[in-house]
């Protein structure tokens, strides 16, 4: 059974920065991403990565202060997110495509499965 376990959420000021962390179960996918939903919204697509060459691409929210990252050998994908805003506020998912294809995604729909979620939250 495939696995998506996020980790590295928490409660930061303005300012402060978090590595988001997503470990998966097996190296078979394609593509991962980062989506965060907060309350009330609806879920956005935040990064994503192309796991084969490491194309990425960034939501224009939090380009320049986020950026997404893997580690092979560790079947592990992480966010690291800069000068974090309270607007970040959000449950942060990874979701990882194991259907063939040579893009970076941007939609939820074209991810095949997903992590639990982790919580971060950002002080004024």
């Amino acid at each position: 059974q495939v696995q998506l376990v996020e980790s590295g959420g928490g409660l930061v000021q303005a300012g402060d920065s978090l590595r988001l962390s997503c470990a998966a179960s097996e190296r078979t996918f394609y593509a991962m991403g980062w989506f965060r939903q907060a309350p009330g919204k609806e879920r956005e697509f935040v990064a994503a990565m192309r796991w084969s060459g490491g194309s990425t691409r960034h939501a224009d929210s939090v380009k320049v202060r986020f950026t997404i990252s893997r580690d092979n050998a560790k079947n592990t994908v992480y966010l690291q997110m800069n000068s974090l805003k309270p607007e970040d506020t959000a449950v942060y998912s990874c979701a990882a495509r194991r259907r063939y294809g040579g893009g970076v995604y941007v939609a939820a729909s074209d991810y095949d499965y997903w992590g639990q979620g982790t919580q971060v939250t950002v002080s004024s």
